[in-house]
């Protein structure tokens, strides 16, 4: 619901408070039969229909209030036979109606039309800032511009040639002279002078624009900018203006009454509604004439709409018709709005802004459009004669995004599920299961038989028993070699002896191989240690794979159009600025002696603040949205300058998550 929808839906709920209370002398048996006749009915049906609690719309389209004064018959002549008192009121009850539903057109129309004005003026203010964006606007309306001065020529060459024609050759900017009818005759002659007549226009016209001589083209674009802003910034302040009017001053049925819902309207005797309903559409009608007035200043136009009022000669005040016909009256000054000036108001502001707004589409673009055209066929021959190459290269990409799919994906993706399952052929080994065992084994063989070889040497005894080599293997298992190492240390003092009997060459190998099943228990520790942490280096080896999804769905979410995120951020950056731009207008106002904003500021306020609706609607939760509302209803109002700031403060420190 927009603020206009609240306003309109307030002065609904207002009209449906007028009570009736001076019927009650009406004769009950003369009241029943009015209450029952078929033009009550019609009036209750067609009041039913233009109340903002009717339907979700709470504001109806111009053709259909159109569509339902009509079918009210008010929009006929006098008829000779006058309305009771009960259709007279019901008469009254939808005038007011439609009156307020008017009010409602008019209010979302001007709304439309400043809010759109800030693009255009800050287009402007990019053409005035940068020498760049200056040139730039110089080059995309060169041909308008070349166009305009071609035509203005050929309209001044064609005068003049026709006064040459009829034989005004004083009009035509020539002396008249002896050969003239000698020059009528020759066609040649006749080029020659025609020839002439256009450069002699083209001479005159560079006379006369004697500033695009002294100015660069740049400067006359810049000129040209400053003064289309200058015109758009007081089309936005004349339009601001006349909203502040209408919201202010339109349907004020609520003077100084109380809180209570109860108001002076309520409890007058002489139907002072009614008065306020026929000023309000004078003052409609005022705002609709003068709002475009772009020559004379905001404070002149409100004194002039305000005289207008005062002096309108179709209130009931100034007018002489009769009472009971008034609501006749009313319903077809509404039909002339809603006909007639809103429409010639529209079309006049879009005039104004299509004059001085931003170019066109098509004047902007036209460069890259026609570098893009010409270059069309060039791109077309490279297309086709790299038309393998072209589609080489998509299949290789459609092949490598498949490989890093698979290979950095789906495939760590399946061994950190074989880790979780302890599945046996995701285990991390740096070494087979079995290899240390049957080393260590053939590690105890080879010390043991030469124990039994050796006995001396190892046990230190002539023979060994089974308990002695039992002990071996234990110690052997262990990693204790102890009767190797003192058969190599004794070979060792003769070392040629030793080796000419082979046990130092055998304690040697034997040594060989105590230090490969060390060196395999090592590996074994270490293979543990893997085996441990095999969960932790299957997600580091998904880690990266799953990064580059992502960023990659991420990337082309936001090419694609799924930026929700992004269109939040969006909505709340200008949130943001147009929380700024209130506090400038609250910062920078002129207020009026009894505290409270001007006309123009109060309608600039009102324009932030449907924005501000609108943009927040999607960004608050419920709940929070509705705190927000009556927030923004309390800054809208006016309550005093300083009031309207303390809730522009609240508003920002209340909702900062938000926007």
């Amino acid at each position: 619901m927009t603020l206009v929808a609240d306003q309109v839906r307030r002065l609904d709920a207002q009209l449906d408070r007028i009570p009736f209370s001076h019927l009650t002398s009406y004769d009950a048996t003369r009241a029943s039969i009015d209450l029952d006749s078929p033009r009550v009915k019609d009036l209750q049906k067609i009041i039913k229909a233009l109340s903002a609690a009717s339907g979700s719309q709470n504001v109806l389209p111009a053709w259909h209030i159109h569509s339902l004064l009509s079918q009210s018959k008010l929009l006929s002549e006098y008829g000779e036979i006058s309305p009771n008192q009960y259709e007279s009121e019901l008469e009254w009850m939808l005038v007011s109606k439609a009156t307020v539903q008017t009010y409602g057109v008019i209010l979302d129309t001007l709304l439309d039309q400043i809010i759109p004005l800030n693009d255009h003026i800050w287009y402007w203010d990019d053409v005035l800032s940068s020498p760049t964006y200056s040139s730039l606007y110089m080059v995309q309306t060169s041909p308008l511009r070349l166009w305009g001065w071609t035509r203005e020529i050929y309209a001044d060459s064609k005068t003049r040639f026709q006064a040459y024609a009829s034989g005004d050759t004083s009009a035509a900017g020539f002396a008249t002279g002896p050969n003239t009818e000698s020059l009528q005759t020759s066609l040649s002659q006749q080029w020659r002078r025609f020839y002439g007549i256009v450069r002699e226009s083209i001479r005159e016209r560079s006379f006369a624009n004697l500033q695009q001589k002294i100015m660069s083209p740049v400067a006359l674009c810049r000129s040209e900018a400053s003064q289309r802003q200058a015109k758009l910034k007081k089309l936005k302040e004349m339009t601001s203006s006349g909203l502040g009017v209408l919201i202010d001053e339109g349907l004020a049925f609520v003077g100084s009454g109380s809180d209570d819902g109860k108001s002076d309207m309520i409890l007058s005797a002489n139907q002072e509604w009614k008065g306020v309903v026929e000023r309000s559409v004078a003052l409609m009608d005022m705002v609709l004439k003068d709002v475009l007035s772009l020559g004379v200043g905001v404070t002149d136009f409100e004194d002039r709409v305000f005289a207008g009022v005062e002096e309108d000669p179709e209130l009931s005040i100034q007018a002489d018709d009769d009472e009971i016909h008034r609501p006749a009256v009313v319903a077809r000054r509404i039909q002339d709005l809603l006909e007639t000036h809103l429409p010639k108001h529209i079309k006049a502001a879009e005039t104004i802004v299509a004059e001085n707004g931003r170019p066109s589409r098509l004047v902007r673009y036209w460069l890259p459009a026609t570098v893009l055209l010409f270059s069309s066929t060039t791109i077309l021959r490279i297309i086709v004669n790299r038309k393998q190459d072209i589609l080489q290269w998509i299949r290789d990409f459609g092949v490598t995004v498949r490989d890093f799919w698979f290979n950095w994906v789906v495939d760590p993706v399946r061994k950190v599920v074989g880790t979780i399952r302890h599945d046996a052929n995701s285990e991390i080994a740096i070494m087979s299961r079995d290899s240390l065992k049957a080393d260590r084994e053939s590690l105890e063989r080879m010390v043991v038989d030469f124990a039994l070889d050796k006995p001396n040497v190892a046990v230190g005894a002539s023979s060994i028993s089974e308990s002695q080599v039992a002990e071996i293997r234990a110690k052997v298992h262990e990693g204790d070699v102890t009767p190797i190492l003192r058969a190599y240390e004794k070979d060792l003092r003769s070392p040629l002896m030793g080796t000419v009997r082979g046990d130092l060459v055998r304690t040697l190998l034997i040594q060989v191989q105590k230090t490969k099943v060390d060196i395999e228990v090592a590996m074994t520790g270490i293979d543990s240690l893997l085996k441990s942490q095999e969960l932790v280096f299957g997600f580091v080896g998904l880690t990266p794979g799953i990064l580059v999804s992502v960023g990659v769905v991420q990337y082309l979410r936001g090419v694609l159009g799924g930026r929700k995120g992004f269109r939040e951020t969006r909505k709340a950056g200008k949130c943001v600025r147009v929380l700024r731009n209130i506090d400038r207008i609250l910062s920078e106002a002129t207020p009026s002696p009894n505290n409270l904003l001007t006309y123009k500021d109060h309608g600039l306020l009102v324009c932030e603040v449907h924005v501000l609706r609108q943009l927040a609607h999607s960004l608050l939760p419920v709940d929070i949205e509705k705190d927000f509302l009556e927030d923004l209803d309390d800054l809208a109002n006016l309550k005093g300058i300083q009031s309207q700031l303390r809730t522009l403060d609240r508003i920002r420190w209340a909702y900062s998550k938000w926007l």
